[in-house]
Formats: structure tokens, sequence, C-alpha cells
């Protein structure tokens, strides 16, 4: 039930050609370590995502040596051709190599925050379970991963698209 989630957020962070291996190692280990999982503490859902982000941490290096090359690598050229599309992949395209350098530079905690929501769609109560952290460090890092990147981007930084907004939502479009 929980593995296209699953994998879907691993991919987005390693790559599909690591996805599948993580993946599956995310549940064999939830297999291995199905007796400590507590029911009372909630679903099994952000308990999967924590195993699978402490997975992604085994490879942390990787992933941010893989932002750096991507950043430094020329984009590829959309194919299609109608107009939407090529001003798509231009935009695109230009804030391509500032966003994976952005991503790149962020703190290890910061970053699996961010992606958790942006990537896996949980919300600030399924990151914490995830992460083994309370709901307000994932509200500050949030804010924190989101500053930068919007730094980097030179996106504004409005109270709207900063704010919180309400703890238990998604807020990966912001």
């Amino acid at each position: 039930r929980h593995f296209p989630d699953i994998y879907r957020y691993i991919a987005s962070r390693l790559g599909p050609g690591d996805a599948d291996d993580v993946t599956a190692e995310t549940f064999i280990d939830a297999f291995r370590r199905r007796a400590s999982f507590d029911p009372a503490r909630g679903s099994v859902r952000p308990w999967l995502f924590g195993i699978a982000t402490r997975l992604v941490a085994a490879h942390r290096r990787a992933e941010a040596r893989r932002y750096r090359a991507l950043a430094r690598a020329p984009a590829e050229q959309d194919p299609g051709g109608h107009d939407e599309r090529v001003a798509a992949a231009v935009s695109a395209q230009a804030r391509r190599g500032p966003l994976l350098r952005a991503l790149a530079a962020l703190s290890d905690g910061d970053r699996d925050v961010l992606l958790l929501v942006a990537l896996g769609g949980l919300s600030y109560e399924e990151v914490a379970a995830a992460l083994s952290i309370p709901p307000g460090t994932v509200a500050s890092r949030l804010s924190r991963a989101r500053r930068k990147v919007r730094g980097v981007l030179g996106a504004p930084d409005t109270p709207q698209a900063s704010g919180r907004g309400g703890q238990g939502g998604n807020h990966a479009s912001q």
C-alpha cells in the first residue's frame, strides 16, 4: 500500500537507479524491525518514511555530489515544438542549476525535512515522526530551508510563502 509513495520519495532523492534497491531495503528493514513499530504512536506511513530517510542518509554524500554534478551539467534540450513547452523548458533550465546547488548546500537535516514535505507530501507531524524530531524543529528547519532556496532562486520571501499556515497540512506547494 505504501510502496508507490516510498519509491517516489526515494527516486526523487537518489534517482531511479538507486530507488529500486533502497526501496527494497526500506521494506526489508521495516519487516525486520516490525516488532519495534508501535501502532499507538500513529500510522505506519511516517515510520516507513523515517526508515527510507535513514537509508537515504547512507547515500548522502553521493546525493550531494549528484546535485553538484547536475548543477554543472548542461540542461537537456526539450525536443517538443509547442511554444508553451519551450517557454516552460527555458524557465526550468534557467533555475535548474541554482536549485540543485541550493539543495546541495542545505544541511542534511534541512534537506531531509524539505524533501519529505516537497517530494514525500508529508505533513509536519508525519515528518516529525519520520525523523524522530519535534514538530517545532520540523517547522524551523523547513522555514530555514525554504528561505535559503528562495534566496538562491531570487524568489520573494513573502509572509504567506514563509508562514507555517497550520502545521497539519501538506506544504509542498510553498
